[in-house]
């Protein structure tokens, strides 16, 4: 499972089934199951995910025997998911993973 920060005040934008839409626009279908959004794409055989109401928390399930072709249209509509979900790039994301790896720093603003 992997933690995803949004941005300030995203939270309230997942809201209400908006989460379902936004990743039935990025892989084609979503659908709800107990609260969190199920989806499949590509190599990504079932991708789940939720919002405690500060982070988006996705689990992935991979086929790593893709061709490159497929594996490179998932990466792509997973970034493009994941920047509709949390408002961060994936350059953002990186650089805010990245300091919160520091042990002496938390995330900046």
């Amino acid at each position: 499972m992997r933690s995803y920060q949004l941005r300030r005040g995203w939270a309230k934008k997942l809201g209400g089934g908006n989460l379902r839409a936004i990743a039935a626009e990025a892989f084609g279908s979503a659908e709800e199951r107990d609260g969190k959004v199920v989806t499949s794409f590509g190599a990504c055989t079932r991708l789940t995910a939720w919002t405690d109401g500060t982070s988006l928390l996705v689990e992935t399930e991979m086929n790593p025997g893709v061709p490159d072709d497929v594996a490179q249209k998932t990466i792509s509509a997973f970034n493009r998911f994941l920047e509709s979900a949390t408002g961060y790039s994936s350059k953002e994301r990186a650089k805010r993973a990245q300091q919160t790896a520091k042990p002496d720093a938390g995330p900046k603003g």
